[in-house]
């Protein structure tokens, strides 16, 4: 076992937490412990994972020192608004970037391609629906998986991977780690932070009531908005400008026509891969 230690508001907040040095998937941990009937708020989390999963059934296997973290609850909120928890995931990890790189700068361009110099600091941005990326390279993903308990309540794992010390190789994208940006922290730190961060959003989301706040703070991070966008939405692509994200967390596209389409779940392409024909 390895320790991540639980910050105080955490720990006020009836939160725990179960450490691995490796595991096969913290997710898969986190839904065991649902199915087995646990109320909730237990976070796993491991400096490896080595069966990990992202969105879509992709493998995410994680270098040894980066942070694998898995949160289970089971909210007092409707079956529909529990998707939310994906964005107050992506604020919450956002808040605890900020946190552990208090001189990041938000740079002017999309993603960062501007091409100035921040001084050492890079560009973190969300990118819809679950990424977050430092100078447009995937620093971190988060996924979501609900599952109904025989008690009839719906449990929900939110999974947080963070590149610390390493990128995992084979990806088909470009990635970066803390390590490489010269953040100076080790996993349990991150987890720590994270855990500090997700508290003061979870009690913003408020089972659902305060969506549109986590949201608004969202958009505030968001990667690419007014920027060239290709969704893939299985045999198809819709192309367009990226205008912004919803109250309901729906991407909006602006395509050829003038159309502006809302999109609920897709692979999102910026920049020159945006506009491939």
């Amino acid at each position: 076992m390895v320790a991540f230690p639980l910050p105080q508001n955490a720990v006020g907040a009836g939160y725990r937490v179960i450490g691995f040095d490796s595991v096969g998937s913290t997710n898969a941990e986190a839904m065991k412990a649902a199915m087995a009937g646990d109320a909730g708020k237990i976070w796993y989390a491991a400096l490896q994972q080595t069966e990990g999963r992202g969105r879509r059934g992709r493998a995410w296997e994680s270098p040894h020192g980066n942070l694998a973290a898995s949160l289970m609850l089971v909210p007092d909120a409707p079956t529909a608004g529990l998707a939310g928890l994906g964005f107050v995931a992506g604020v919450a990890l956002n808040g605890a970037l900020a946190r552990l790189m208090p001189k990041a700068s938000i740079r002017s361009g999309i993603d960062g391609a501007d091409g100035t110099s921040g001084g050492g600091s890079a560009r973190i941005a969300l990118k819809w629906p679950n990424d977050v990326l430092a100078d447009g390279a995937k620093l971190a993903g988060i996924l979501l998986e609900a599952q109904k308990r025989p008690d009839g309540h719906t449990a929900i794992v939110i999974g947080i991977g963070v590149n610390v010390v390493a990128v995992p190789d084979g990806l088909p994208y470009p990635g970066t780690s803390l390590a490489s940006l010269g953040v100076p922290f080790d996993a349990p730190s991150v987890f720590e932070a994270l855990a500090e961060s997700w508290v003061e959003c979870y009690e913003i989301w408020n089972n659902g009531a305060g969506t549109g706040q986590i949201i608004r703070r969202w958009r505030e991070s968001a990667a690419g908005i007014g920027a060239q966008v290709a969704v893939q939405r299985g045999d198809s692509v819709l192309r367009g400008i990226f205008e912004t994200i919803d109250d309901a967390g729906h991407l909006i596209v602006r395509d050829d026509e003038g159309h502006r389409i809302a999109i609920a779940a897709g692979d999102v392409h910026f920049g020159t891969t945006a506009t491939l024909r």
